[in-house]
């Protein structure tokens, strides 16, 4: 049986962990008892951060959150966060990496600086996060790198983050080779849109394009950042530890494609 008490008092790193689908992931490893520690490169947002996952486990008894700025870009803003991690929580757990860019944009619409910015935020920033932590890690530790259906599914106007979330992916899968002899595990998580989220915001900017694109989903709607941080917490749970190298879809159906099936006759309960 799933015991989420597993990760009581464990130690779980979160870059990007300020907005969306990781606050959410941090606000539901608090939650079960964890002591998070939240990474984002503005100060005032990263702060804010923690004091709303303090204030959302007062009554469960969880721990409190801290704050930590770094840009994922910049290996020295990163080693110095882990280390201020460390030095307050204690060596730590699971490491999260889900800093993320996006913006809709044509492929001949998108400059190389943009196309690079992307990339270097998410797979190079993955790799700076996991690369410099694995220094700070726990024997057993889970690392989980948030992807993304573009990693496998060719979009429109998602160019730079269909190629930014692939490498990732077969990043989770070299690291999990090379690294899970050490003890440790590297898995991903896949979300699909995500209410409530800046990403799900962009892709879907207004009610109608919200309900085109969950008619499509085969579970018709879209996830909910619980949803997410329940897989997190499974993943980073001793339930999750022979799970190496996967990336767990958590996506409604997401990545099957269009599953709209207006031509057909849809069985009904």
């Amino acid at each position: 049986m799933f015991d989420p008490t597993t990760l009581k008092d464990k130690v779980v790193f979160i870059a990007g962990g300020t907005s969306g689908i990781n606050l959410g992931i941090a606000k539901g490893m608090a939650a079960v008892g964890a002591k998070v520690a939240v990474l984002g490169r503005n100060a005032d947002k990263a702060a804010a951060a923690a004091q709303e996952i303090s204030e959302s486990v007062k009554s469960s008894n969880g721990h409190s959150a801290i704050a930590l700025t770094a840009d994922v870009r910049d290996p020295e803003q990163v080693a110095s966060a882990l280390q201020a991690c460390v030095a307050q929580l204690g060596k730590i757990d699971c490491l999260i990496s889900g800093a993320a860019g996006n913006f809709p944009a044509p492929a001949l619409g998108i400059s190389p600086k943009g196309f690079k910015t992307v990339i270097d935020i998410d797979l190079i920033g993955t790799y700076n996060v996991f690369h410099l932590g694995f220094q700070h890690l726990n024997k057993g530790a889970s690392l989980i790198a948030i992807s993304a259906p573009q990693a496998v599914s060719a979009m429109p106007f998602q160019v730079h983050v269909c190629a930014a979330k692939a490498g990732i992916n077969m990043m989770i899968k070299c690291l999990a080779v090379e690294w899970g002899a050490s003890g440790i595990t590297v898995n991903g998580i896949s979300p699909g849109p995500i209410s409530g989220t800046e990403g799900a915001e962009r892709l879907a900017p207004t009610p109608e394009t919200k309900a085109i694109m969950a008619k499509k989903i085969a579970s018709k709607r879209f996830g909910e950042a619980k949803e997410i941080a329940d897989a997190a917490i499974f993943l980073a749970s001793d339930m999750g530890h022979y799970m190496n190298g996967t990336i767990m879809t958590v996506d409604g159906g997401t990545e099957l494609g269009d599953a709209s099936m207006d031509c057909l006759s849809v069985p009904s309960r």
